[in-house]
């Protein structure tokens, strides 16, 4: 019945990356190291994660007509993911610049640029699409209207996944879609607001945040695991203990390895569990799209 497992709609940025000795304070200049030039954007990197893992994926998303976007492209195609949803021009590619210190601490400033135009009208364009799919998932790093456009073009026994990335209030409509609604701490926070301050427990956050509409809430606690929140209740995922060298990407890779066990039929502790596994495994590996594992490796932890 359905052509994809899964649909991502959202963002695909160039990160421009600066190894810098010290991040510069105001009107100093500081010598950095050459500059590297790698796909990215939590769009990209969920569709990239995916096909990766052997999931049928679409990306949905907004290009420039630039190097940077022929390198999303490529990138995208040789992880097996289809790019007919990929609308090229408008806009130059969205560029995310990066200065990381030798401590690890890195400092970002994000361009939209297309991604600021992926429009409603450009998701009503695609609705064969939607109609294609098992599950949608997206993340905040496209306009909030079009966010609501996708919920309002689901199929209807399709599955919505939202990582509200970067956060911000989201409207009710939004979240009654959810299943699940998948953030980590900082996200719990902010989409929590005052309600946030009554307890330092996950557990808490998460039933908090269920009250709020959605039909089912993952929080995601770095090398501890997750929890997942329903009508049946909140349970604890353990994670695999690895030796992190890079965390980049490892929330998206997550993301992704859920939408697609949910769209498989996993119940959502199992299909966390295996999340968790995959994004283990691509914390092991330096950088975002490149580190992230097959099925195979994934079954090696």
């Amino acid at each position: 019945m359905y052509d994809y497992d899964l649909l991502v709609v959202g963002s695909a940025n160039a990160d421009l990356v600066i190894g810098v000795e010290r991040r510069p304070g105001a009107g100093e200049t500081v010598l950095g190291s050459d500059l590297a030039v790698h796909p990215g954007g939590k769009g990209a990197n969920q569709a990239v994660a995916a096909a990766r893992l052997g999931a049928r994926t679409a990306l949905l998303a907004r290009v420039g007509d630039d190097d940077h976007g022929r390198l999303l492209l490529d990138s995208l195609r040789e992880a097996g993911a289809d790019t007919v949803g990929v609308l090229v021009g408008g806009a130059p590619t969205g560029v995310a610049l990066i200065t990381v210190d030798p401590s690890g601490d890195n400092s970002i400033v994000v361009s939209p640029g297309a991604n600021g135009r992926l429009t409603p009208s450009d998701v009503r364009a695609a609705a064969s699409l939607f109609h294609a799919s098992r599950v949608v998932s997206t993340q905040l790093e496209i306009p909030l209207e079009t966010v609501v456009e996708v919920v309002r073009s689901l199929a209807p026994d399709s599955r919505f996944v939202l990582n509200p990335s970067p956060p911000r209030p989201l409207p009710s409509e939004v979240l009654a879609a959810c299943d699940p609604l998948i953030v980590n701490e900082h996200e719990a926070k902010v989409i929590l607001g005052d309600s946030a301050e009554v307890s330092d427990e996950p557990e808490d956050w998460a039933r908090l945040l269920l009250a709020k509409g959605p039909r089912s809430v993952v929080v995601t606690l770095g090398g501890e695991g997750a929890l997942v929140a329903s009508s049946a209740g909140v349970t604890r995922v353990p994670s695999v203990k690895v030796e992190a060298v890079d965390t980049t990407g490892a929330g998206d890779a997550f993301t992704a390895a859920l939408a697609w066990r949910l769209g498989t039929g996993e119940p959502l502790a199992e299909a966390a569990a295996y999340a968790a596994r995959v994004g283990a495994a691509t914390v092991t590996k330096e950088g975002a799209q490149v580190s992230f594992p097959t099925a195979a490796e994934v079954a090696e932890l």
